[in-house]
């Protein structure tokens, strides 16, 4: 019983904390016994500073079964979040947003990413005294996670999830909110709309949900979208027109395209966003292409294996990196009857780390055995109360993914551009 009144005490002022995840009458519905066993088997660990991979898997376990097929839902590779990050590298004074963030992959992936960078810079501005600079980081962590910070989902229940999942990573749940994304940002709540986040985003990260089967076919929401029209091809000119005619309905990941890009800032936003490939082969879409051509430079285009999404479906996708033009850039082209030549950077995803079935895979040598090497890892422990940071060497086996590389190769040929 005392283990029982502990915890109901801590949840008490967790449920004050965050009202906006708990409500005010929830309780821990577990009797005294079975309470008292999962505080003796997880007492001695530290949620909010074990891995984002291990909370990451947990986590997928537990709100898996809010995540159906039918609504195009599903959860996006840890390794393409960390590839997309790594490619756009948000920094602490960036809006970071996501419009269909779902438990907050990517949200999650982003923070701990600029939270990194905070660490570190805190370290060298302490000149190495982990103590000071550990006292420092938290204020930082927290400004940038309030303002910093913004998701949205359609679903409650995994807005909820998210942010209980930014909870216990480091926080940011403030910054998530139930919208639909599509909607006029007038018709989202009043906290989202102060905001102010239409032009104003500077990196974007999302995996819209997708599919025919879940169809945007709102009027209202449809006529204010350019790419909720019909469009017509002139075949002597090359070249598509929009029409005043509102289609009947539009696959939701093409009206997501051109929110997300109004969303960025002009000349500066980027995004990064997980699309189906027939948006970016299928002739009769040619008119997406178009428009994303005109009111985009495309920085990457990155080819995913068939097997990205597994054990949860098979689709052929693509992570496409655009930067925002403005209207300058526009208007120049539109004058100049064509878009200007770039380069762009291509690369295929074709070792994503696991099989069809969801099991990691690991490279291997000429003779088929599993590579194993030995890499340098920081750890973290306590003494008297202090952190203390160790570095100690391990054997790991190789995973067979290159999304890594892959964004390591980005940023290179990125700093080469003019």
């Amino acid at each position: 019983m005392k283990v029982k009144k502990r915890i109901s005490s801590l949840f008490a002022e967790v449920k004050s904390q965050y009202s906006t995840i708990f409500k005010s009458n929830e309780e821990v519905d577990l009797n005294p016994e079975v309470l008292a066993y999962i505080v003796s088997q997880l007492q001695m660990y530290s949620l909010l500073e074990s891995d984002i991979d291990v909370k990451g898997r947990a986590y997928e376990e537990i709100v898996g079964s809010n995540l159906r097929g039918d609504r195009g839902e599903f959860f996006t590779p840890r390794n393409i979040c960390q590839m997309a990050v790594a490619m756009l590298d948000p920094g602490e004074k960036q809006l970071i947003m996501d419009p269909a963030c779902g438990t907050g992959g990517f949200l999650i992936t982003a923070m701990n990413h600029v939270i990194e960078k905070i660490r570190h810079a805190e370290i060298a501005k302490w000149g190495g005294n982990i103590e000071r600079a550990e006292a420092a980081t938290p204020a930082r962590v927290k400004s940038f996670a309030e303002k910093f910070i913004v998701g949205t989902d359609l679903n409650p229940n995994l807005v909820k999830a998210s942010k209980m999942n930014m909870v216990m990573n480091n926080d940011g749940a403030g910054g998530l909110y139930q919208a639909n994304a599509l909607q006029s940002p007038a018709r989202w709540e009043e906290a989202l709309r102060a905001r102010n986040l239409m032009g104003c985003v500077d990196i974007l990260f999302t995996n819209p949900p997708f599919g025919s089967k879940i169809p945007i076919d709102d009027p209202a929401i449809l006529e204010s979208y350019d790419l909720g029209h019909s469009w017509a091809y002139d075949e002597k000119a090359d070249k598509w027109t929009m029409r005043d005619e509102v289609q009947k309905s539009q696959p939701p990941e093409i009206l997501f395209i051109e929110r997300c890009v109004r969303l960025l800032k002009p000349g500066t936003g980027r995004c990064a966003i997980v699309l189906p490939d027939g948006i970016l082969g299928s002739p009769g879409l040619g008119y997406v292409r178009e428009w994303i051509l005109k009111n985009t430079r495309v920085l990457s285009s990155i080819d995913l294996h068939p097997d990205t999404f597994q054990p949860h479906v098979s689709i052929q996708t693509s992570v496409l990196v655009l930067q925002r033009k403005t209207p300058e850039d526009m208007a120049v082209e539109e004058a100049a009857g064509r878009f200007n030549n770039y380069r762009v950077f291509m690369a295929v995803a074709d070792h994503i780390g696991h099989d069809k079935r969801g099991n990691i895979t690991y490279v291997r040598d000429s003779a088929g055995n599993e590579i194993v090497e030995e890499i340098e890892e920081q750890t973290k422990e306590y003494e008297d109360g202090k952190p203390i940071y160790r570095r100690q060497r391990a054997q790991k086996k190789v995973i067979d993914d290159n999304t890594l590389q892959i964004a390591q190769a980005f940023r290179l040929w990125l700093s080469e551009q003019d």
